[in-house]
């Protein structure tokens, strides 16, 4: 699927997990720079319809791209891209954040959502012992929410607590900006004074408005204060408080910052069990505070 949104293009596709019934979106956006050429961020596979599409910005977007520029950083195989498009004030990102919907994105199938809703063998494993019914699951707009709540939290918890009533839990994870539990966990937690500076730069030199992820919802109406909330979980990690950063946390971060990154911690422990089996066979680093800074 594809929406054109002012002076970029959004086109979206679906990705699933090979052997599950998960699906999430996949949003790659383009822009025409000035000079000429496109800006294509979080680039999907190049179909036909997807060549299509860019072969069609060159002449339907005349706008041009002004003062835009990008930052670049890398944590091993991680690698995340932010690009600031000046004239509409937009922030791209790929996976630094996501903000999940209430509702499913369209290109999430009725056959994706109902199959999850179904108590399978995810169900099962989550379960804890509890009886589980094994009715099909009926076309209705229940069992398709409870399908989307239930994709979501294996997403971003791989092993949630609890698939069978997951509403609990998708509430405190959906309609806010933050950083996907994983990412955090597997990736920014392990070097959180550069994630810290480099979050720090785009909010100082950007002023942007919206932000467009990879994934999920977007564009999101969210500025700087937003997006420094969702990373209000490294001043934990630096051992550090707003008042040491002035000029950044108290201007922009609002009081409710770290609820923004509290995860629930019996959705956890799956993810954390993980890290610590990745942490014993050298596959990721182990999650040590930083050096303290001063103001």
């Amino acid at each position: 699927m594809a929406g054109c949104e002012g002076m970029y293009r959004a086109i979206r596709t679906r990705a699933s997990i090979r052997f599950s019934s998960v699906s999430t979106n996949i949003r790659m956006t383009v822009i025409k720079l000035k000079s000429g050429g496109l800006w294509v961020h979080a680039p999907i596979a190049p179909t036909k319809e997807c060549i299509q599409y860019c072969e069609g910005i060159q002449g339907q977007c005349h706008m041009p791209l002004i003062a835009s520029s990008s930052l670049v950083m890398g944590i091993g195989p991680y690698v995340d891209v932010a690009f600031y498009h000046k004239l509409s004030r937009t922030l791209l990102v790929t996976d630094v954040v996501i903000f999940v919907p209430r509702k499913p994105p369209e290109c999430i199938s009725k056959e994706s959502l109902l199959a999850s809703a179904k108590n399978g063998l995810a169900a099962k494993l989550l379960s804890k012992g509890k009886e589980i019914p094994q009715e099909p699951a009926v076309d209705n707009q229940m069992n398709r929410q409870k399908g989307w709540e239930r994709m979501v939290l294996q997403i971003l918890f791989l092993g949630p607590s609890n698939l069978l009533e997951p509403n609990t839990s998708f509430a405190q994870m959906s309609q806010k900006l933050i950083v996907s539990p994983i990412v955090k966990t597997l990736v920014f937690s392990k070097v959180p004074e550069k994630i810290r500076d480099w979050i720090d730069s785009i909010v100082r030199d950007w002023k942007f408005k919206r932000i467009i992820p990879a994934h999920f919802a977007a564009p999101i109406n969210s500025g700087r204060s937003e997006f420094l909330a969702a990373f209000a979980f490294l001043d934990d990690l630096l051992l550090e408080r707003y008042v040491t950063r002035p000029s950044l946390s108290l201007l922009f971060t609002p009081i409710m910052g770290k609820a923004a990154s509290y995860f629930p911690p019996d959705d956890m422990k799956t993810l954390s069990s993980l890290d610590q089996f990745l942490v014993s066979v050298g596959a990721v680093k182990k999650t040590v505070p930083g050096r303290k800074k001063t103001a």
